[in-house]
């Protein structure tokens, strides 16, 4: 599981700087929060989850590692598309940030559990 995070990890982060540089050659910066959460939750909190299930098999190999590597690769997606379309004047886009930002959270949750019942001295 710890290099399929890592894989995936580098993929927002080249989505979360496309996005930095689109905004910096527009000089239109709209899309801020979803630049910083792509990179925040996709590339930095992924690679960190990666190289923590690298140290520590034995939480790897579980069935939770599994689960939050799904729940946080529907969630973050969905979260943000749907940031991206309210920040550009889509209020009805609200229920997509609240849905994906909520199982985020279930995946951050999921990846808590996991490391506090497996990642042990």
């Amino acid at each position: 599981m710890g290099v399929k995070f890592i894989k995936i990890s580098v993929c927002y982060f080249v989505i979360g700087v496309c996005i930095g540089m689109y905004m910096s050659m527009t000089e239109q910066f709209t899309l801020t929060p979803v630049h910083v959460h792509i990179n925040l939750l996709g590339w930095t909190a992924m690679t960190l989850a990666g190289l923590i299930y690298v140290a520590f098999p034995a939480a790897a190999e579980t069935t939770l590692a599994k689960v939050h590597y799904w729940v946080h690769n529907i969630a973050l997606p969905i979260m943000m598309i749907g940031l991206a379309l309210f920040v550009s004047g889509v209020s009805a886009a609200i229920p997509a940030v609240a849905a994906g930002g909520s199982f985020m959270v279930f995946g951050i949750i999921v990846f808590a559990i996991n490391i506090l019942k497996y990642v042990k001295n």
